[in-house]
């Protein structure tokens, strides 16, 4: 029997996620900082703080913290301070047994690893939201978004999306990589930020 998507090891394709983003944040010129992005009501700078947020998330969940307590939003825009809180987070997700322990995330009570695929998704949802917004490449590295994808395709159906912070899924484009589908599956329009970069 073949596992689910879910029931695999989030961790590599976590770390993988978030380099790329560290990559991207690094690469965002400065003058970027107030340009709108696909992700609703944050511009650059407020969607690089998003990013600290969910790894400030990603690290609660390991220590065993409310993570609701965390902030999400309002963080500064800093590669520094992004690249040393996911690290921590490597560090802290290396032990083997958060993966089955329950974690209380804001969509509910999961194993650790469906709490981290969550973050895994988000990571490169807004990676793709940052690297459109900020004329960098837009598709993770290989591999990255094709295992997050069959996850998100299980999770993000349609009975979540009246209360959790999804759009209707919009049909890939026919040449769409698997990054662009990802953000597709979570409602992202792709077409008009791809035809404001060429």
């Amino acid at each position: 029997m073949t596992p689910s998507p879910a029931a695999t090891d989030p961790r590599p394709v976590y770390a993988g996620a978030t380099a790329w983003v560290n990559d991207l944040l690094r690469g965002a010129a400065p003058e970027s900082m107030a340009d709108p992005t696909p992700c609703d009501d944050l511009d650059v700078a407020a969607l690089g703080g998003h990013l600290l947020g969910t790894a400030h998330r990603a690290i609660a969940i390991a220590e065993g913290r409310d993570v609701l307590a965390v902030p999400a939003f309002g963080l500064p825009f800093d590669p520094d301070a992004y690249a040393d809180a996911t690290a921590s987070a490597i560090a802290l997700w290396s032990d083997d047994a958060l993966l089955d322990a329950p974690a209380t995330v804001p969509w509910g009570t999961v194993p650790g690893r469906g709490a981290l695929w969550g973050y895994v998704n988000e990571t490169l949802v807004h990676g793709w939201d940052l690297a459109v917004a900020t004329g960098q490449s837009p598709e993770a590295p290989a591999g990255l978004a094709e295992a997050t994808l069959p996850v998100a395709q299980m999770f993000i159906g349609a009975d979540i999306r009246d209360v959790a912070p999804f759009d209707e899924v919009v049909e890939p484009r026919p040449e769409a990589g698997a990054t662009e589908r990802l953000a597709n599956w979570t409602g992202r329009a792709s077409t008009p930020w791809l035809t404001a970069r060429t």
